[in-house]
């Protein structure tokens, strides 16, 4: 097969990673991978993994990249794929006009995931015209199935997200030296029972809700609160704002905030309970995930693709969304007499990569449609 997944930019998040992640496995079965984005740092790595990347600016919201479509179509008509991939709203539309304007007889088989809970519009609807559509959860299909009516459930595909075990080993746990480098970098940390809330610092994440279930365990002198994840020059502000609610409520040194680390793998490990507050419900939730594949327990707010991970795998670790006090019973639990993670999962990279292959194949093997 020769296929091109199309994307806004190729420097980091989870969608540009499962890009790379798919191209990768795509070369090594012996097949041609192309990526069209507006470039990034991941660009190398495509690259030395034997994909062939051309760049354009498919990302950019604004009136003139229609100028692009007709550069598309004659893309499409030159390099002859059989796949075409689009992961994201605005390179979507961009593509869809050009493959909409190609001869159906010989244009490639249109494949669109759906990543997240957009918002609901026509706008986003672009993400459901796929021949097929890859939904990265049973939460996102039913989010489909409810919000574009008019999608045929027939073309939709549940392929959740994946990380490989391998990088992530069952019962991990790091070095010594790096034990001791971390406990030197945040010696408030040394000796204590950490639950761990992981991610960008956005509202998004519940950092407010981690915060009334910190204040409820602050009787318990062993516990300590750990907010791993870097904040985006735009989101200073509101670092700000979650530093004094933490201050303000008497636990400034019952919580410490690591920053941006590259070492997210080693805290998850040394955690105790690993948490996802989210104030909205998560697509899929890939640090939950690794969490439990490390063998950590997890407790999270029951919507989403994690809710779908916890009643799965962990549901000792299920709390009602947005029940502080709900959420401060689990994690004394778990904290108390925690349920053995399972050893295995489903969700791994191997499962997602073959059925999206799988997804390719039946969609070759099928009649083309003229609409």
């Amino acid at each position: 097969m020769k296929v091109i997944q199309l994307i806004p930019e190729m420097e980091s998040g989870g969608v540009e990673r499962g890009t790379l992640e798919l191209a990768r496995h795509l070369v090594g079965q012996g097949h041609e991978s192309i990526v069209i984005s507006g470039g990034g740092r991941l660009v190398a790595a495509l690259e030395s993994g034997g994909t062939r990347h051309i760049t354009l600016p498919v990302g950019r919201k604004r009136l003139s990249s229609l100028l692009l479509v007709q550069q598309l179509r004659r893309l499409l008509e030159r390099e002859k794929p059989d796949i075409l991939h689009l992961r994201s709203r605005v390179p979507a539309w961009l593509a869809y006009l050009a493959w909409r304007k190609t001869d159906p007889e010989t244009r490639p088989r249109l494949v669109t995931t759906v990543h997240g809970f957009y918002s609901v519009n026509g706008w986003s609807e672009v993400m459901t015209r796929g021949e097929r559509v890859i939904c990265v959860s049973d939460s996102i299909r039913e989010y489909v199935l409810k919000n574009y009516p008019q999608t045929p459930p027939e073309k939709l595909r549940v392929i959740h997200r994946g990380i490989d075990p391998v990088d992530y080993p069952y019962g991990y746990r790091p070095t010594a030296e790096w034990q001791a480098s971390f406990e030197r970098e945040f010696p408030a940390v040394t000796g204590k029972r950490l639950i761990t809330l992981p991610g960008r610092i956005t509202r998004l994440k519940g950092h407010e809700d981690f915060a009334a279930i910190l204040k409820n365990l602050s009787a318990d002198a062993s516990i300590h609160g750990l907010i791993a994840g870097g904040a985006h020059p735009k989101k200073a502000a509101y670092l700000e704002e979650i530093r004094r609610l933490f201050a303000s409520a008497g636990l400034a040194g019952r919580v410490t905030f690591t920053g941006a680390r590259s070492d997210l793998k080693e805290i998850l490990a040394i955690s105790s309970v690993v948490l996802s507050l989210t104030t909205q419900p998560e697509s899929f939730g890939r640090t939950t995930i690794e969490a439990l594949g490390l063998g950590i327990p997890v407790a999270g707010y029951d919507h989403g693709g994690v809710g779908e991970q916890l009643a799965l795998l962990y549901p000792a670790g299920c709390i009602p969304p947005h029940d502080t006090d709900a959420a401060t019973r689990v994690i004394r639990g778990l904290l108390a007499d925690p349920p053995p993670v399972p050893s295995r999962h489903p969700f791994t990279l191997a499962a997602m990569l073959e059925g999206t292959l799988e997804v390719y194949r039946e969609l070759l093997a099928s009649p083309v449609s003229i609409n």
